[in-house]
C-alpha cells in the first residue's frame, strides 16, 4: 500500500494545506481473503493448506520446539523479511515462543514468496514446511496470523462455542465458500481455556467472503461487530492461549512494568538523600491532576461494561482512580535529591540493548533534573555495583503527559534509578512518572502529536503535519508527515540533509523505516499498536534521479528551524489510519497520539536470515550530576 508523492517544493511548515497528493501503488488496504481472491489455490478457511492427513491437532507431535527453526527464502521481499523479524519481536515480547535461523534442523518453517499469504495448521513436514508471505502479505498482523496457524491454531470463528457468541449468515456467503465457516469439535482442537476472544488476530472480519448482500459474521454484542477481523496485532488471549498450548510463559524480551496500581510499587524502593521524597499519588496541585494510566478514560468516575467472558479490546478498568509517582520540587535546596529504583534484572539475549519505556510529566523549574541511570553488578556479592549515567529529562516544564525512551546497554544484572535532582529557582510541581515499561528491544524516536483527534476533524482535508528530523543510526536525516483527511490520515517519509551526509553511503541503501501508531495502553505486552514499514532501495530511479539520493544532491531546499536543508521526495500509506478505527484501542489519550519512529539498516538480510545487533549511541548531557558522590542503591521499601 505504500505509494510516492511528487517532491515538495513548498516551504515546511507544522502545519499546512495545498501540497500534492500521491498515487495509491495497491489500490488499498487489502486483508487475506482479498489477497488470496482467485489465485486458485484449494486453501482451507481461506489460508490453510490441507494435509492429507486429517488427524486432529491434540499431540504434541504438532507442536514446534522453541526456538522454532525458520529460514527466509531468497524470493522474499527485502521489507517482507524485515517485517517478519519484526514479528517474531512481537513473539518474543509478548509469549513464550522464540525463532532462529535454521542451523541443520530437520524440521523448519520455509517463509517463501508464494502467490497468497497462508500456512499448515502445525508442525506437518520436515525439509522446510512452507509458510507463504506474497505480495501484500507483508504486515507484522498478517505475518503474525500465519504464524500462529503454523504453531497449531485455526480461525477463531472456527471453535466448537462459536455459535454462542457469532452468528454466520450462510445467505450472505460466497457460493463455493461455505467450508470456510465450518466449526471444529471439542475432540479436534483445544481452545486451552481461553474465552472466545473477538479481538483475536485470527478471527474473521465480518464481511470476509460474503456475496455483497450484507456481513457473513454478526457478533452476538454489538460493539464487537466492527471490531472482529482486527489487524493490529496479537490480543491478549491469543498469547494466553499459545503459552498454554506450548506449556510455558517466560518471555524473551519483556524485563518490567510498572504503572503504581498497588502499594506494592512492583518491588521498587525509594530513599531520599535530602527532604525530597517520591511518594505514590492520585494528583498532584500543580500537574497533573491524573495519572497516565486512565488518562481521559471513564474510569475517572465510571467502568466501562463488557460482555462476561469475552476479551476487553478497550480498557477495563478496575479502579476508580490511577496512581503514579511524584517527587515535589516545591520546597527544599538547590542539589536536593531522591531516588526511584528498580528491583534487578538480568538481561538474557545475545544483543545487549535494552530500551527503558516511561510516562513522564514535569511541572517543576526548568534546571530542575530529571537522571535516569543504571546500576550493574558483577556478582550477588556486588553490593553497590557500578552506575552509569544514561538519560536526563531536563528544561521547561509542560502541563501534558510526555513519553520517553531511554536506550540501555546492561550486560549483566542490573537495576534501573530514577534521580530526581532540585534545581535553581521557584517550583510550583515537580516530576511525575508512570507506566514504566523495560524490554530487551530497540528503542525507537517518539513524535508526540498534541490534541490530534480535534486536528483531524477540525483541520481542511489536505493538511500536513510535519515532525522534527530524526537520524537512523548511522546518521541518515529523515523525517516523517501525515497527510490528514476527514476519515483517514496519511503517513509519509522522505531523506532530509542532515550533518553526517559525507560519511555516508548513496543512494540510501536498504534502510526499513517504521511506522507505528502506539496503543497507549500501559502494559508493553497487551498493546496491539498499528504498525507498517517500507525499505529504501538504492537502484529505485524516479524522475531520471536515484530516489533515495542524497538530498543535497537531488532534493528541494526549504526553512527547517531556521536552517535551510535540502528534502526528497516522500514514500508512504495513503491510508495508514481510517478516524473510527482511533477508538478501537487506547491510539489516543489526553486527545494525544504518539508515532513510534526507526529507521533499521537491514541491508544484511540480502545474505543472512538476522541483522546484526543494535548499538546505544553515545549521548552527551547538560549539567552532568557526576559530582555527587554514589551512596549506593536504595535498600528500604516502601509499602
Amino acid at each position: 500500500m505504500a505509494f510516492i508523492i511528487g517532491d515538495l517544493s513548498l516551504q515546511l511548515g507544522r502545519l499546512c494545506t495545498g501540497l500534492p497528493h500521491g498515487f495509491d501503488v495497491d489500490d488499498g488496504i487489502r486483508d487475506i481473503p482479498e489477497i488470496n481472491k482467485g489465485l486458485d489455490l484449494n486453501l482451507l478457511e481461506g489460508d490453510i493448506l490441507e494435509t492429507k492427513e486429517k488427524s486432529a491437532l491434540l499431540g504434541d507431535q504438532y507442536r514446534w520446539e522453541s526456538p522454532v527453526p525458520y529460514v527466509l527464502n531468497e524470493d522474499l521481499d527485502i521489507n517482507a523479511k524485515g517485517v517478519i523479524l519484526r514479528a517474531f519481536e512481537q513473539f518474543r515480547l509478548k509469549s513464550c515462543i522464540d525463532f532462529k535461523p535454521r542451523d541443520s534442523e530437520e524440521y523448519y518453517i520455509s517463509v517463501e514468496k508464494k502467490d497468497g499469504c497462508y500456512s499448515y495448521v502445525g508442525k506437518r513436514f520436515n525439509n522446510g514446511q512452507i509458510l507463504s508471505i506474497g505480495a501484500g502479505c507483508g504486515t507484522v498482523s498478517v505475518v503474525e496470523h500465519e504464524f500462529l496457524h503454523a504453531l497449531g491454531f485455526y480461525h477463531e470463528q472456527s471453535r466448537y462455542d462459536r455459535d454462542d457468541h457469532v452468528t454466520i449468515v450462510w445467505e450472505n456467503i460466497e457460493t463455493g465458500r461455505e467450508h470456510s465457516f465450518n466449526k471444529y469439535s471439542e475432540h479436534q482442537i483445544t481452545t486451552q481455556g481461553t474465552p472466545y476472544d473477538y479481538t483475536s488476530v485470527m478471527h474473521y472480519g465480518k464481511d470476509y467472503f460474503t456475496n455483497g448482500n450484507g456481513p457473513t459474521i454478526i457478533t452476538k454484542f454489538p460493539e464487537f461487530q466492527d471490531v472482529i477481523g482486527q489487524r493490529l496485532d496479537m490480543s491478549f488471549y491469543d498469547v494466553v492461549e499459545l503459552n498454554k498450548l506450548y506449556k510455558c510463559n517466560a518471555s524473551t524480551s519483556f524485563l518490567d512494568h510498572c504503572s503504581f496500581d498497588n502499594e506494592s510499587l512492583c518491588e521498587m524502593s525509594v530513599c531520599s538523600h535530602s527532604s525530597l521524597g517520591w511518594e505514590r499519588v492520585t494528583n498532584v496541585a500543580g500537574g497533573p491532576h491524573s495519572d497516565h494510566t486512565y488518562l481521559g478514560s471513564e474510569s475517572q468516575g465510571a467502568v466501562k461494561k463488557q460482555p462476561v467472558n469475552v476479551n476487553v479490546f478497550f480498557l477495563c478498568f478496575l479502579s476508580s482512580v490511577g496512581f503514579f509517582m511524584h517527587l515535589s520540587t516545591v520546597n527544599g535546596q538547590k542539589g536536593d535529591r531522591a531516588k526511584l529504583d528498580t528491583r534487578a534484572m538480568t538481561p538474557s539475549r545475545d544483543c545487549k540493548v535494552q530500551c527503558l519505556q516511561f510516562f513522564h510529566y514535569h511541572s517543576g523549574s526548568e534546571s530542575d533534573q530529571l537522571n535516569i541511570w543504571i546500576r550493574e553488578f558483577d556478582n550477588e556479592a556486588d553490593p553497590n555495583g557500578t552506575r552509569r549515567l544514561m538519560g536526563q529529562i531536563t528544561g521547561p516544564p509542560a502541563n501534558y503527559w510526555q513519553l520517553h525512551n531511554v536506550p540501555l546497554n546492561a550486560t549483566k544484572r542490573f537495576q534501573v534509578e530514577f534521580e530526581s535532582r532540585k534545581g535553581a529557582g521557584s517550583s510550583t510541581g515537580g516530576f511525575s512518572v508512570d507506566d514504566i515499561n523495560l524490554s530487551e528491544t530497540e528503542c525507537p524516536h517518539i513524535w508526540q502529536i498534541r490534541n490530534f483527534e480535534e486536528l483531524l476533524t477540525s483541520s481542511s482535508p489536505g493538511t500536513y503535519i510535519y515532525s522534527p528530523r530524526y537520524y537512523s543510526p548511522e546518521g541518515y536525516g529523515y523525517q516523517v508527515f501525515l497527510v490528514l483527511q476527514r476519515e483517514y490520515f496519511s503517513i509519509y517519509v522522505r531523506l532530509v540533509s542532515g550533518d553526517y551526509d559525507d560519511q555516508l553511503q548513496w543512494p540510501c541503501p536498504w534502510r526499513q523505516v517504521t511506522f507505528l501508531l502506539l496503543d497507549q495502553n500501559p502494559h508493553i505486552q497487551q498493546r496491539m499498536s498499528h504498525q507498517r514499514s517500507l525499505t529504501t532501495d538504492p537502484t529505485y530511479i524516479s524522475g531520471g534521479v536515484f530516489y533515495w539520493d542524497n538530498p543535497r544532491k537531488v532534493g528541494t531546499p526549504i526553512v527547517m528551524n531556521n536552517e535551510t536543508v535540502y528534502v526528497n521526495g516522500g514514500l508512504g500509506y495513503r491510508y495508514f489510519m481510517y478516524q473510527k478505527d482511533l477508538s478501537n484501542r487506547a491510539f489516543v489519550k489526553g486527545g494525544d497520539i504518539f508515532l513510534l519512529l526507526s529507521m533499521q539498516d537491514i541491508s544484511g538480510l540480502l545474505q543472512k536470515d538476522t541483522v546484526p545487533c543494535p548499538s546505544v549511541p553515545e549521548q552527551n548531557f547538560m549539567g552532568s550530576p557526576e559530582d555527587q558522590a554514589d551512596e549506593g542503591p536504595c535498600v528500604e521499601r516502601i509499602k
